[in-house]
């Protein structure tokens, strides 16, 4: 992890997170000052003192006035709460209204606004003195804690030493403030101690602001709100000042006691000039709380923050069925599953209570109180005992309960015996609801680490000819008798030692669900979007024949966390995202997203739409998975290729192939240059035939290569003839070469 720090103004957002993600969190628009979440809100009464002498000068007084206000979003000002007061001096103090004056912030403000610059000496003592002879005008008499804020340049004309030592003593808090070039001793001599909390610099206001919140939150304020926090870092106040220089000598003639003689001699000559010197100091910074400070991801998933109290977690396969990444498999398919557990003694009392741990993480992440599914435990070794019947625990803490109470038993490794009696009297205990029963999926998975000692291949034949559907789950050593067992390679899962077994939970809730949805790509992650133009260009006919084809589409993948990931973009004069990668999280929920996608009409651009794709749908913020295959649907029409070429090379120099359908005729060369080669081209005579080639589409983009994929739909107008695809991974790399060589 890297320790990052945010840098916007003089606010600082600090996150423990990963660097790629960086760019996101420090978002200007996220990094709000610290005065809309936090405020002094205890009673108060706050006295300014403007200095409003010819030394500051009408333009500096105005900036001065600005800074009052905006200490004044610091406060909480209430009648019961904080209440504020000023006063302006010069040659004699000015008061401008009491601190029972204006009730409300904004009446406060109103007030500072219509102040006016008065002019004369700097007299701050005396104006110290009055405020010993007349307190806080409009307070409440000391019952509440007395605040005095002296906004100056420290110039003044008299002595403030004995008016600001009696000030401290009458327990005012006392806050010296710079404006233009201040004399910063006379400042920290009037300010209370510590004078590092108490002298600020209205040259900064927000630095000022956090710096006065801090102070009074140590001592009198109470915080209203928990986590955000004003720090303090060392740092450099300037002020100007009038310095004396030697600047050479000069010949000069002096007298001489002696008649009639005179002395020349040689004299320094000094000039005056004005310089900035500066002083060390201490400045305030506020310190957001980061939302993910906490650590909320789990299983290694990386937490992204949303501002200054929300966050996502971007979760490693196998985890994205729970928001903080725990292990919530969230199984959308309905079957009657079964376990069936070997507990031989070739397995051993450890490999047993492994399998249970198995188990009961599996189905812990799995089982709701809304499961699809029925689920039974079966152990075997010399015999076959169905300890926990298929449905007879419908809630997740009565099964695992029950899986607790499974013991070892020991004895021989007998699978193929065990396979016959699941298929003859596994699901016999199952309950029926009318005619659904037969409709449900029934799931055997095999959990053995041993040899068989008895012939599998028969019994496991038999028991797929009963409508059951087999995995295998067991030891790399294993794979062979496994595969024999599931007559399907892809249903046998291996592990290479103990702990791996527990790596294999996503790949088993896939392998599971691949029984109800045996289309599209079961076996590997993927994040798919679809880019749809709704332009004029197609018309709203045509669109609707695309809407359908890619709703039809979408229905052939596994649709989680975990697996497949679908976003959708349509385009018309601008494009828009319907939804993106990580909005659905089920085969159902994007399925009915589509009955509200629009027809927008419009000019368009596949090229626009691409690069929206390319920035705001392929990206980790918007959802996309690191490491997982990536393709992207693009449906076009004619007009809008020409502008494609050079934002699908962006695509391909990221690893992103492009794969071009058309219907109707086009310019071949054109097409080329998006496609980036012909075997990624592909003709179609019109829109009623596109729904025939979709199984090829699927297929295609499922034997893409571990890199990511683009797959690109154009159509046109027109008719032209189809153009077979022949794909070869090592083949399209050779011919990309040559194709990029040549454009």
């Amino acid at each position: 992890f890297l320790l990052s720090a945010c840098q916007v103004a003089n606010y600082m957002f600090s996150y423990a997170r990963h660097a790629p993600i960086l760019s996101t969190m420090c978002a200007v628009s996220e990094c709000l000052p610290f005065l809309l979440v936090m405020q002094c809100s205890a009673s108060l009464d706050v006295l300014f003192l403007l200095d409003g002498s010819y030394s500051i000068g009408k333009g500096s007084f105005e900036r001065s006035k600005h800074f009052t206000s905006k200490l004044c979003d610091a406060l909480d000002i209430h009648p019961d709460r904080v209440r504020v007061g000023l006063i302006q001096f010069s040659s004699t103090p000015h008061l401008e209204f009491l601190l029972d004056s204006y009730l409300t912030k904004q009446e406060v403000k109103e007030g500072i606004e219509r102040i006016v610059f008065r002019g004369g000496s700097t007299e701050t003592g005396r104006a110290l003195k009055y405020i010993l002879h007349k307190g806080f005008p409009g307070g409440r008499n000391s019952s509440v804690p007395e605040v005095l804020i002296i906004v100056s340049d420290g110039k003044s004309q008299g002595s403030t030493v004995m008016p600001a030592m009696q000030v401290k003593e009458r327990r005012i808090m006392v806050f010296a403030v710079g404006i233009k070039f201040p004399r910063w001793e006379e400042l920290h001599m009037l300010a209370s101690e510590p004078t590092d909390q108490h002298v600020l610099f209205a040259g900064d206001a927000d630095d000022a602001a956090n710096g006065l919140y801090s102070t009074l939150t140590g001592s009198v304020c109470s915080t209203t709100a928990p986590g955000y926090r004003v720090e303090s870092h060392p740092c450099e106040r300037s002020t100007l000042e009038t310095v004396k220089e030697l600047a050479g000598n000069y010949v000069c003639w002096k007298g001489s006691k002696q008649p009639n003689a005179v002395r020349a001699s040689l004299c320094p000559f000094y000039r005056w000039k004005r310089v900035l010197i500066k002083h060390p100091s201490r400045c305030f910074r506020t310190v957001c709380a980061d939302p993910c400070d906490s650590q909320p991801c789990q299983n290694g998933g990386t937490c992204v923050p949303e501002g200054l109290d929300k966050y996502h977690c971007l979760c490693p396969v196998g985890y994205g069925g729970d928001i903080h990444c725990a292990p919530k498999l969230s199984l959308e398919c309905s079957v009657d599953l079964l376990f069936l557990v070997d507990s031989s003694s070739a397995v051993t009392l450890e490999g047993f209570l492994r399998y249970k741990a198995f188990l009961k993480r599996f189905l812990q992440g799995v089982m709701g109180q809304d499961s699809p599914m029925n689920v039974g435990v079966a152990q075997y070794d010399n015999s076959v005992r169905i300890p926990i019947e298929v449905g007879q625990h419908k809630d997740a803490l009565g099964l695992l309960k029950s899986i607790d109470a499974l013991n070892f038993s020991g004895g021989g490794t007998l699978t193929g015996r065990a396979l016959q009696y699941i298929a003859q009297h596994g699901f016999s205990g199952t309950p029926s609801f009318a005619d659904m029963q037969d409709d449900i999926p029934r799931v055997v998975v095999l959990l053995t680490d041993s040899k068989s000692q008895d012939p599998v291949a028969e019994a496991a034949k038999y028991a797929r000819d009963q409508d059951l559907f087999l995995i295998g789950v067991g030891s790399s050593f294993m794979r062979a008798e496994l595969t024999k067992v599931t007559g399907n390679p892809k249903q046998t899962i291996v592990y290479s030692d103990p702990q791996d077994l527990f790596n294999r939970i996503p790949e088993l809730q896939r392998r599971i669900c691949s029984v109800d949805n045996p289309g599209g790509c079961q076996a590997q992650s993927l994040d798919l979007a679809f880019v749809v133009d709704a332009s004029s260009g197609v018309g709203m006919e045509n669109f609707l024949w695309l809407r359908a084809f890619v709703r039809s589409s979408c229905s052939h993948f596994s649709i989680n966390r975990d697996v497949t990931q679908i976003a959708l973009v349509i385009y018309g004069s601008r494009a828009h995202t319907v939804f993106a990668l990580d909005t659905h999280t089920s085969n159902t929920a994007v399925l009915r997203a589509f009955d509200q996608v629009p027809f927008l009409g419009g000019s368009g651009s596949a090229g626009s739409a691409l690069l929206h794709v390319y920035g705001d749908v392929m990206t980790v913020q918007k959802g996309a998975r690191p490491g997982v295959n990536k393709v992207v649907v693009l449906l076009t029409s004619a007009g809008g290729v020409g502008d494609a070429a050079a934002p699908a090379q962006q695509l391909r120099h990221n690893g992103i192939l492009v794969f071009v359908v058309v219907i109707g005729d086009a310019q071949r060369d054109a097409l080329l240059r998006v496609a980036g080669s012909p075997n990624y081209l592909v003709h179609i005579s019109s829109y009623e035939d596109l729904q025939y080639y979709q199984d090829l589409i699927i297929e295609r983009i499922c034997e893409g290569e571990r890199t990511s994929l683009l797959l690109m739909l154009c159509y046109y107008k027109n008719n032209v003839l189809y153009h077979e695809i022949n794909y070869s991974a090592t083949d399209e790399r050779e011919k990309m070469a040559r194709f990029n060589e040549s454009w």
